[in-house]
């Protein structure tokens, strides 16, 4: 995927995306001793940066698919961006979702016109059940993060942050299925001095830490996380640009989510989901135990959702 790749899918998406803002925080800043620039998707429609990735695949679709729909399986997200981008064009939505998806995930979903199946939560039993309605209804299928189209759309995000500060020295983002740090890691690529990419997942669900350890692609026998977005694994599209272009990935606890996550809301007055508050972790953690990396530096944070079941916070 090309530089010319990147800045034709930003083009398609423009009328359909927000560019989101960056915002900053004097506090998270005397924090981390660095100065932190945070790339707003949880402003974006549908909630989540996902909105991108579905509108360009969706773009992209010929007249004759257009009329048979798209399928997709997704834990929210992206499912809900997916039904958006579906709506915005005419197109029906068939979404799998997990019986264990968060309740205003599936309530967005049905407001945006998706229609929702659910399944157990499993890489397997998700993608049986979207096969299985892809072959009945002639749907296309849209996978949520190993989709070259889907990577492109979600890589604008951090196009649009480089656009406003091209001096970035790290760009982190939150790691599931691996969709937004490949696409963030092109954009670093093409679009940046030398910035590097850096990923972040919890213990509980560390496949791509895993993964870029072992060099193929591993998955996770439990993801008791409440980071609900990143309970998917890498796929072989994806994989191979984390691999060449990612340049490590920063695991976290539990508890250091929440409390990333109850600060973002205390001292910047936004909101974010638990897949968000990792990312805000890893830079807290590792501006600790890496201080001669890590500070005095540029730092871009992708906050990549703000989707919150508000009946379960954690805290």
């Amino acid at each position: 995927m090309t530089k010319q790749n990147l800045l034709d899918c930003h083009t398609r998406i423009k009328p359909f995306v927000h560019n989101t803002a960056i915002l900053t925080s004097r506090l998270i800043d005397r924090e981390v001793n660095s100065s932190i620039f945070f790339k707003c998707e949880n402003f974006q429609r549908a909630g989540a940066y996902k909105m991108r990735g579905a509108t360009n695949a969706i773009l992209q679709l010929s007249e004759e698919q257009k009329k048979c729909g798209v399928v997709t399986h997704s834990s929210g997200n992206f499912a809900q961006a997916l039904s958006l981008a579906a709506q915005s064009v005419g197109v029906a939505a068939h979404i799998v979702m997990p019986d264990t998806a968060p309740e205003v995930k599936k309530v967005g979903v049905r407001e945006y016109g998706g229609k929702i199946y659910e399944c157990k939560p499993t890489v397997d039993a998700r993608q049986a059940l979207a096969d299985e309605i892809a072959l009945k209804t002639g749907a296309t299928f849209v996978h949520p993060s190993n989709d070259n189209n889907v990577i492109l759309g979600q890589g604008t995000a951090a196009m649009e942050l480089l656009y406003e500060q091209p001096d970035l020295d790290f760009i982190f983002c939150p790691v599931g299925g691996g969709g937004l740090i490949a696409g963030s890691a092109l954009a670093a690529k093409y679009f940046s001095n030398n910035c590097k990419v850096y990923g972040a997942e919890p213990f509980e669900a560390d496949d791509a830490y895993r993964s870029l350890q072992s060099g193929k692609i591993e998955s996770n026998e439990t993801t008791n996380t409440i980071a609900d977005g990143l309970k998917t694994v890498l796929g072989d599209k994806n994989f191979p640009i984390i691999k060449e272009l990612v340049s490590g990935i920063i695991r976290v606890t539990e508890d250091e989510i929440v409390v990333a996550m109850k600060l973002v809301w205390e001292r910047m007055k936004i909101i974010i989901e638990p897949s968000s508050a990792v990312t805000v972790a890893a830079v807290l953690k590792q501006s600790k135990l890496q201080p001669e990396i890590f500070q005095n530096k540029k730092i871009g944070i992708i906050i990549s959702g703000g989707n919150v079941d508000l009946s379960k916070l954690p805290f």
